[in-house]
């Protein structure tokens, strides 16, 4: 008979052990102990499996420990009152109470910081209930030289109930007079509108209407967190731990978890934007190519959408809100407008009309044209590519499955017959997709070679390549990308640039996405028949990879940082990857082989120097720079008046700012002002010039040109 070493049979035996302790673990939770209410137990269990999950699987395998447990209270504290307009300092010395308690809570199962931070939170909810309602009975002085600040971060909590109630007044002065001015500016667009003939003019909106109008949002919102479930404040509890491990892990309970399937199916008629809770706030992750907020083009990745109305509707303030509430205000039926009140990254606030509708298949997919550069003689291929699209249904049906890499090979193709000088490659504001094809993608532009390397929460590495010996195109390449550039669209901007393939052009840097997440569902992590009663259970996103360059460096956190960099529209954005808690580092790997493109060295230096004098000389690129500044400015001026006409001032600064804005950037506009949509005619010709007049798109084009004119002989340095 074999031997078996103690070792070895211990590792067999680790397993069922496992098992065994997680049943006796959990003996209690299925309540055959007295530990409390069903939503008690369920909250245990959750605890227990949440635990595992991170520990176990999340790539950094992070330790719950005290250093762990202060991490996740100080979120937990953001998400429990983030705009600090509900607690007391004595609230949160008692909750700190609980600072390095929390990974014993985990541990145990028996989550009391949860349980009492919601206690405490409805006591305070309802003595604000009250204080609105008697601030909100008699008039605001809208003449004041009083200011009110609107960013948390520079606030502490209050310390009295008094202080509590000033720092109220000034928040509903100020939220009492933009709605008056709203419904002043509206009345006086319908008056406009209507034709009057000798008709009195009507009664202009009054103060009071303003308040009242706020203060019926006030008494929902506040009744409704009033009324919350004790599950609430677990979810609550549960997302800070798993944002603690990294900003992309996230407990999903179940009612976000069928948002998030019925998100990725992509059935659902809105506006077509990602949105997250942010401190309080609702803010815009990304617009979906082809979406109805894309084809508008005034709703930006970083915006704060602060309000929400449907059309000639009173706005609903979605300050503090959950995010599944404020969908449900924002999402709406095909035909339907939404008007939402936004505050851009340099504080303006403006209002944005976007009318519901289902993604357009034209704008959501890869889209081309050829550019010309008359007086060189010269033309240019122009490839869009939105995001890495791949339809996995159909190709689980048996079928093709529509995807970027056929759809941009099929460009090419079209190309190689008009003797294209040139290519432009445009991944600006492309958040990812399908990892397979920007693999297969840049396949098109090199020969067999290594993609990107992935490193496993084990350790393990594993390389993608490309095998398909066949290049597509071998002319001089350009890249473009922007901070919003993320993940997948990194991926092929990095090797390219690796392979000395393609002269990248953008910002500073891309936005630095290189993580890869997984979705556990946490029903399928129970087996037993006692745990049925708590389900669902909802998911965890776990981040579970990460992506390295072949060169050996990541995407994460840094991005990638272009050959030739020019001043960014989005320079000022907030969130990529290195504003965001607990973002994992960046870092190195060994490279792996590979070996360089032997179409033409490049002389970057020379590039380079040669786009600076354009930029420096441009006169778009110049106000590009300046209205980076001005964010940058307005960001740090976060005390807002309190005063009518400082305000109306700001409004007319700021709508003469949106103008000049919208000459900087732009997409084709339909005609939802009029009712009348573009034709398929219309929208083709409107992207072809808009693609012309791109001050990026020319800058690429010029790169090319010196591209042509250096006959790319030196190397790359």
């Amino acid at each position: 008979m074999r031997q078996v070493s103690r070792s070895s049979l211990l590792k067999r035996l680790f397993p069922i052990f496992a098992l065994l302790f997680l049943f006796v673990g959990l003996y209690g939770a299925f309540g055959f102990d007295d530990l409390g209410s069903t939503e008690q137990n369920r909250a245990r269990l959750l605890a227990h499996l949440i635990k595992q999950e991170l520990v176990t699987h999340h790539f950094t395998h992070k330790k719950i420990d005290d250093a762990f447990s202060k991490d996740a209270f100080g979120l937990y504290l953001k998400q429990l009152d983030p705009q600090k307009r509900f607690l007391l300092k004595e609230d949160v010395n008692k909750l700190s109470s609980y600072e390095s308690l929390l990974d014993d809570e985990l541990n145990s199962g028996k989550i009391k910081a949860a349980y009492e931070g919601e206690g405490i939170l409805k006591k305070r909810i309802a003595v604000v209930q009250e204080m609105i309602r008697d601030l909100l009975s008699k008039d605001f002085d809208f003449s004041s030289a009083q200011s009110v600040e609107i960013d948390p971060d520079k606030l502490d909590f209050c310390a009295t109930d008094a202080e509590l109630k000033e720092r109220w007044r000034r928040i509903l002065t100020y939220q009492t007079l933009t709605r008056h001015l709203n419904m002043l500016e509206d009345e006086a667009q319908k008056q406009k509108a209507e034709d009057t003939g000798d008709k009195p003019a009507k009664k202009a909106p009054q103060q009071k209407d303003a308040r009242e109008k706020l203060l019926k949002n006030y008494e929902t919102a506040l009744a409704k967190s009033l009324h919350e479930k004790d599950a609430d404040g677990y979810n609550r509890f549960f997302n800070a731990v798993a944002h603690a491990f990294d900003p992309h892990t996230d407990y999903m309970p179940p009612s976000n978890k069928e948002e998030f399937d019925i998100s990725m199916k992509g059935s659902l008629e809105g506006i077509g934007a990602t949105l997250k809770e942010d401190d309080g706030y609702i803010r815009v992750v990304s617009i979906v190519p082809g979406s109805p907020s894309y084809r508008q083009g005034k709703l930006q990745v970083d915006d704060i959408i602060l309000k929400a109305a449907e059309k000639d509707k009173a706005p609903v303030d979605l300050t503090d809100m959950s995010l599944t509430d404020a969908v449900k205000l924002i999402r709406g039926k095909k035909g339907t407008e939404v008007r939402l009140t936004v505050r851009k990254a340099d504080s303006r606030q403006v209002i944005i009309p976007i009318v519901r509708d289902v993604i357009q298949l034209e704008d959501a997919s890869a889209k081309a044209t050829i550019l010309s550069a008359e007086k060189e003689g010269k033309t240019f291929g122009y490839i869009k590519i939105p995001s890495f699209y791949r339809d996995f249904e159909g190709t689980k049906n048996g079928g093709p499955g529509r995807n970027v890499t056929d759809d941009v090979r099929a460009e090419l193709k079209k190309f190689a017959s008009s003797r294209i000088s040139g290519l432009i490659l445009d991944l600006r504001n492309n958040g990812g997709g399908a990892l397979t094809d920007a693999v297969k993608t840049t396949g098109l532009f090199v020969k067999t070679g290594p993609v990107v390397q992935i490193r496993s929460s084990g350790g393990r590495m594993s390389v993608l390549s490309d095998d398909d010996p066949g290049v597509e195109y071998a002319g001089p390449l350009v890249v473009l990308v922007n901070k919003i550039s993320a993940s997948a669209s990194e991926i092929l901007a990095a090797a390219l640039q690796d392979y000395g393939r393609a002269v990248i052009i953008g910002g500073e840097h891309t936005h630095g996405k290189g993580t890869v997440q997984s979705i556990v569902d946490l029903n399928d992590r129970i087996s037993f028949a006692a745990a049925e009663k708590y389900k669902p259970l909802g998911a965890l996103k776990l981040t579970t990879q990460k992506f390295y360059r072949i060169s050996g460096e990541s995407t994460q956190y840094r991005g990638v940082i272009p050959d030739i960099i020019v001043p960014d529209r989005f320079q000022g954005l907030k969130s990529e990857e290195q504003n965001l808690d607990f973002a994992l580092p960046w870092d190195t790997v060994n490279p792996v082989p590979y070996d360089t493109w032997k179409g033409g060295g490049l002389n970057i230096s020379e590039l380079k120097d040669n786009s600076s004098r354009r930029v420096a000389a441009n006169k778009e690129f110049q106000e590009i720079v300046r209205m980076n500044k001005r964010i940058l400015d307005r960001r740090k001026k976060t005390l807002q008046s309190l005063n009518i006409d400082v305000i109306r001032k700001e409004r007319e600064e700021s709508k003469i700012e949106e103008a000049e804005d919208a000459g900087i950037h732009g997409r084709p506009r339909d005609k939802k002002h009029t009712g009348e949509a573009l034709t398929q005619e219309e929208r083709a010709a409107a992207w072809n010039k808009e693609v012309r007049e791109d001050v990026y798109v020319q800058e690429g084009m010029a790169v090319l040109l010196d591209m042509l004119s250096s006959g790319q002989k030196a190397a790359r340095n």
